[in-house]
């Protein structure tokens, strides 16, 4: 369900490379740990591309009329022309299934860049992008995006690593020689992991699917794309994860007990006492004994991503 290998592009120096403006680097735990097994990365350091060495003058980020502009710190040298043109360049031969940027950098952070008045002084603004991740990010907006600061949010990293895959599988699909066929029986799997995320979209992508054999291939692969990724990009909710199970119980053959058994553990997490792991694995479990529930089996909501990430093992909030 999960051997789909996602591209992730990334702020080299989160993986170890020595390419920090001190020469040295930011690794983090979790993408060079237990998520790098999983995943093809793509490293990528705009300062060292864009020529300025390691170590190097630090940046920051300085207000003008024409929008931010990244300047060296203390030579005030400007050098927003040739990183605008870095990232347009990579933003558009970059393919890959998301994108991990380092925080707090005026050049590569996603959120709270401080923005300087020009020549210096106290920052005048603290909610600005760093220059290179806002082209990209504005370019690419389909692109699941977090900074390695956001992923030690235990929901922002399982929601961040659901879509990856989700984005592999989905590009698996329409880079092999697929048919209308395919992409009925790939909704099919998806039905339980959309509806967890967004109800509406998930009829969005049916009406859609319905109209498979009909549809110019290419615009069909793209208009299912489209509305795939906007499905995923929605947040699931403890809600919709109750649906979704409660959904997939109906169509498990269970006897009074088992089933009385698995609407408390659904309860549990309703009610935040247990994560989601809980009732998924259980129903899961029920699932893999009875031949009518093939269907339950293969839906990706059980298996978003390498069981071995523990990604569900948090309580709801």
């Amino acid at each position: 369900m999960t051997t789909v290998r996602p591209r992730i592009a990334v702020s080299s120096c989160l993986l170890g490379d020595p390419v920090r403006f001190n020469g040295g680097h930011s690794r983090d735990r979790f993408l060079s740990g237990a998520l790098d097994p999983f995943v093809d990365w793509v490293r990528i350091c705009p300062e060292m591309e864009a020529g300025l060495g390691a170590p190097r003058e630090t940046l920051r980020l300085e207000r003008s009329p024409d929008g931010p502009r990244l300047v060296t710190r203390t030579t005030g040298v400007d050098l927003t022309d040739r990183m605008t043109a870095l990232a347009r360049a990579r933003s558009a031969g970059l393919d890959v299934d998301g994108y991990v940027f380092k925080s707090r950098s005026p050049s590569c952070g996603v959120h709270g860049i401080p923005l300087y008045p020009e020549g210096g002084g106290k920052p005048v603004g603290k909610r600005n992008r760093g220059l290179f991740a806002a082209v990209v990010m504005d370019s690419r907006p389909e692109l699941p995006v977090e900074d390695e600061g956001r992923l030690n949010d235990d929901l922002l990293r399982e929601s961040f690593v659901e879509r990856v895959f989700a984005h592999a599988r989905l590009r698996e699909l329409l880079e092999g020689g697929w048919r209308p066929a395919d992409l009925v029986a790939f909704h099919a799997r998806h039905k339980m992991q959309i509806l967890a995320h967004d109800p509406a979209r998930y009829r969005e992508a049916g009406r859609l699917v319905a109209g498979a054999g009909v549809r110019p291939r290419e615009e069909l692969g793209a208009a299912y794309a489209a509305a795939f990724r906007a499905a995923l990009a929605t947040k699931a909710t403890v809600g919709r994860n109750v649906n979704v199970l409660q959904h997939c119980m109906g169509m498990v053959e269970l006897d009074r007990a088992r089933r009385a058994d698995l609407v408390e553990v659904i309860g549990s997490y309703q009610a935040g006492r247990v994560p989601l792991s809980v009732p998924a694995t259980l129903l899961r479990h029920h699932a893999r004994g009875e031949p009518a529930a093939s269907y339950v089996r293969e839906q990706t909501y059980f298996l978003p991503f390498p069981e071995e990430l523990r990604l569900r093992n948090h309580v709801p909030a």
